[in-house]
């Protein structure tokens, strides 16, 4: 090759290097871009006899600075990071709903229990009742307004899903078409990748990521396949899948996500797997913070109304009837799969709401039993056959009772039915009393201990024991007359025990549904008395009962109370949104860390390209230079020749 030649070529690459230099400087803030450079080789050499010189150097490609492993992390990094950030803002609402001095439970309850009070210390006011009779409806309605806006932020995350479910087809359909158009160009320059091309698909593939994680298979054509979950293929090639949102087979109230073939048909996929990014962050956040919270409160509404209504059964009110049920009591949701074949129908109901935990139950017939499992962590509780369930069978230790009646249609292996027992506490939680005069203050029963006594026993107020319904001996005295010597006593009156009874100081006696107590030490001879509490209009035994509910341990088989089990759903919430806090954050500085080391790679550094920009122009420079000279050299030689 002529000195002409080798000069060309050397003013080729340079020119190539700045345009590429150019390139580089014109995106540096391009989303997406990497930087390029040209990949330089020099020409086969010619031996002229003397030796082998050189012919001069060929730009063989462009070639985008990429680093496969660092781009993984990075899409890792960025689809746990959107899963937290998500669940934190959703995870804000929710605490800051429930601890909201104003909004929250904690000021009605106290309200609720200071205007039971009110009415103890002055039972037969019309106007303390009346108040407690606002108090109670102003806490029904804190409960149904909590649940409310917990409805609300559970129908925006409905929609949120929908949004994510359109974004992640939209950018699989893209990432198809690019898989398509980039088969076809390396097909026809197999050496040469088309990097812009490129650089498109792996910036969809990173916004992707930001709503649902992904892990990618690149082919040999140069296309990229795309999987999410357990391994499910979102695009294979030039082929994209298609999500779709349906509506849950077992809670009507929440949406999932779903295959959608290529016939129209709906393929389940198994929400749990879909981990990360947004989406997964939305699914996450509804089981583990958004559900449990509205099982929480539930169970806290259905205990105290529970709890309240028993002690106002036990009570007489001002017209001394015996006490109903001051508040409605929700009773457990159950919903049969839409995927079911048999038309079995499943109740449940509330056997004692102290052992209720706010906990789901999925109850699976697997063919010979129906199985109880714990949603939360898929642990099995029990097992029942049909025939046992076709009676009515308390679960142990979850505070329902299941009974099964079979349809027209027998159920098969893989029916199953979703058990809400407390989702409904808090909506369904209605005040049934309006008449301030229908509170129960006062004891059914009185107990009296006559002056006449001579030793130092003392007898407790009596206290009904049973609940409803009560003996109808209740309206007949019982006397209680201690023998010579006083070790033991005989009970006369209607429903009273046969014979002398031992005596114990401070035993409880109990006859006809109520209770009492006798302590000290009786004389013989002395008596005491239970009879009907009649005219009972300034009593507030009873109430003051109602009243120490709001420090009773009801709830959680006995060991907290309202107040108590309110604040643990507060703590639950606010630690569960600290712990996003914290490992929101480590995660971005994660992120960060690793988007610096990725674009210390890929990303456009003016100064260096600056640096590159001045080498390629000397480069160009000094080509044309050496091509000066030559045309120097040629004009010389012909005026030789002259």
């Amino acid at each position: 090759m002529s000195i002409f030649g080798i000069g060309a070529s050397a003013l080729n690459a340079a020119q190539a290097g700045i345009a590429t230099t150019s390139n580089n400087i014109a995106n540096a803030n391009t989303p997406g871009f990497s930087r390029e450079v040209i990949i330089q080789s020099a020409q086969a050499t010619q031996n002229n006899g003397s030796g082998y010189l050189g012919q001069g150097t060929s730009v063989v490609n462009v070639v985008r600075q990429y680093d496969q492993f660092l781009g993984v992390q990075v899409q890792e990094a960025q689809t746990q990071s959107s899963s937290l950030n998500t669940q934190l803002g959703l995870a804000q609402q929710v605490s800051n709903l429930l601890g909201d001095s104003n909004a929250g439970l904690t000021t009605t309850l106290q309200s609720f229990f200071s205007s039971v009070n009110a009415v103890a210390n002055d039972p037969g006011s019309v106007a303390a009742r009346q108040t407690m009779v606002g108090s109670a409806q102003s806490l029904v309605n804190n409960f149904q307004s909590l649940n409310q806006s917990m409805g609300q932020i559970r129908d925006g995350l409905n929609g949120q899903i929908s949004n994510s479910v359109t974004l992640i087809n939209s950018y699989a359909k893209q990432i198809a078409t690019l898989n398509d158009n980039i088969v076809q160009l390396q097909a026809t320059t197999p050496n040469q990748a088309p990097n812009d091309l490129l650089d498109q698909r792996d910036q969809l593939i990173g916004k992707l990521s930001q709503e649902i994680r992904v892990s990618t298979l690149k082919q040999g054509d140069g296309s990229m396949d795309v999987y999410i979950g357990n391994g499910q293929s979102l695009v294979l090639g030039s082929r994209a899948s298609t999500l779709k949102t349906v509506t849950s087979a077992t809670d009507p109230t929440a949406l999932n996500v779903a295959y959608q073939n290529s016939n129209g048909s709906v393929s389940s996929i198994q929400q749990s797997a879909l981990q990360g990014g947004n989406l997964g962050g939305y699914l996450t956040f509804r089981q583990t913070v958004l559900d449990p919270a509205v099982n929480a409160l539930g169970r806290i509404a259905i205990g105290l109304a529970d709890t309240f209504n028993q002690q106002q059964q036990q009570g007489v009110d001002l017209k001394g009837a015996l006490g109903g049920d001051m508040f409605t009591v929700a009773t457990p949701h159950v919903v049969p799969s839409s995927n079911n074949v048999g038309n079995s129908t499943l109740t449940a109901t509330i056997n004692n709401s102290s052992a209720l935990a706010g906990n789901d139950y999925s109850v699976n017939f697997d063919g010979t039993n129906y199985n109880v499992f714990n949603t939360s962590n898929n642990a099995i509780v029990q097992s029942f056959t049909a025939a046992q369930l076709a009676t009515a069978q308390t679960v142990v230790g979850t505070g329902i009772t299941l009974q099964l009646t079979p349809g027209s249609v027998a159920d098969v292996p893989g029916d199953s039915f979703l058990v809400r027992p407390t989702v409904d506490g808090a909506n369904s939680l209605a005040l049934n009393i309006t008449d301030p005069s229908k509170i129960a203050a006062a004891s059914p029963v009185r107990s009296n201990a006559p002056t006449t006594n001579l030793g130092s026993g003392t007898m407790s107020a009596a206290s009904v024991a049973g609940g409803l319904p009560l003996d109808a001996n209740l309206q007949q005295p019982i006397n209680i007359t201690f023998d010579n010597p006083p070790t033991t006593y005989t009970v006369t009156g209607t429903g009273a025990p046969v014979g002398s009874q031992t005596y114990t100081a401070g035993s409880t006696i109990t006859i006809n549904g109520w209770s009492t107590q006798i302590s000290g030490t009786p004389a013989a001879g002395d008596q005491f008395t239970v009879s009907q509490n009649t005219n009972a209009t300034a009593d507030g035994s009873n109430i003051l009962l109602m009243a120490a509910l709001q420090t009773a341990n009801t709830l959680a088989n006995g060991t907290t109370s309202y107040q108590g089990a309110y604040g643990q759903l507060i703590s639950q919430v606010g630690t569960q949104t600290q712990e996003l806090t914290v490992t929101g954050k480590a995660q971005t500085s994660m992120l960060d860390n690793l988007t610096k080391s990725q674009q210390s790679v890929s990303g456009v550094n003016l100064d260096e390209e600056a640096a590159n920009l001045m080498r390629y122009q000397q480069a160009y420079q000094a080509a044309a230079k050496a091509m000066s000279i030559a045309n120097t050299l040629f004009n010389t030689l012909l005026t030789l020749g002259q």
